[in-house]
């Protein structure tokens, strides 16, 4: 992609260097309540979707974890279960009040010494080769701009033997379902964003945004071409979501 080419903003085209900022007003708006709406949208299954990422990470006690666009922590959280005292995690985002949230539950829960708080674009990862054994990203990649140079910055971060999960919206499989997905997606979600956050073009951007990211097979093929090895992915939920792993050796 060249840098005085447009890209995708939901439906709409928006300069590429303009994009991050586009992005980063819609979660400035519904950071204070992104969590309650996470619950209210999906009924609770992003809970469950969350654990399921983080089972396929696979982690170990003493591990080092990064994860991306990880906002209030839900990802991270379920993390320092795993990797125990020993191990590590940094909570990042680009969004300062998303990353904020994060913090204060981990401080309020008297879990924050085994974590680290960055703020950075996951295009440009301020960490050296190698520095992690996982990274993950919930929910934040089709956000990015330039999908393959973040791909590639998480591989790059990873040591051999290191896996990276990626937890994200998909394309609905089962063709009947598709029209009351639609309908949800473009008419009930924008209502309780509006009723909620008082926000209802945040949430549209949402379901454009699902729309226009890569369906799994492709997502997976990029994952590939960015290095990783093994890669394959996992339908929920009737496609609504997909997890995908890779592996660095």
């Amino acid at each position: 992609m060249n840098e005085d080419k447009t890209t995708h903003f939901g439906y709409q085209e928006v300069p590429v260097a303009e994009k991050a900022r586009h992005v980063g007003s819609v979660f400035d708006s519904v950071a204070d309540r992104y969590d309650l709406m996470n619950d209210l949208m999906s009924a609770g299954m992003h809970r469950l979707w969350k654990r399921r990422a983080i089972a396929q990470a696979m982690l170990s006690k003493g591990q080092d974890v990064l994860d991306l666009a990880g906002g209030t922590g839900d990802l991270a959280r379920l993390a320092l279960d795993k990797v125990g005292d020993d191990g590590h995690v940094v909570l990042s985002d680009i969004n300062a009040a998303m990353l904020q949230r994060g913090r204060d539950r981990f401080i309020n829960e008297g879990i924050d010494s085994q974590a680290s708080y960055v703020r950075c674009d996951a295009e440009f990862l301020p960490f050296p080769d190698g520095s992690f054994d996982r990274v993950t990203i919930g929910f934040g990649l089709r956000n990015v701009t330039n999908k393959d140079r973040a791909l590639a910055e998480m591989r790059r971060v990873l040591r051999p033997g290191g896996r990276a999960i990626i937890l994200e919206f998909s394309h609905v499989q089962v063709a009947a379902l598709r029209p009351f997905y639609d309908l949800y997606s473009f008419r009930v979600m924008p209502i309780m964003g509006k009723l909620i956050v008082d926000d209802p073009d945040s949430y549209r951007y949402l379901a454009e945004s699902i729309r226009v990211h890569p369906d799994a097979q492709t997502l997976s093929n990029m994952m590939e071409n960015a290095g990783f090895e093994d890669c394959g992915y996992n339908l929920l939920t009737a496609g609504v979501v997909a997890i995908h792993h890779g592996w660095v050796y």
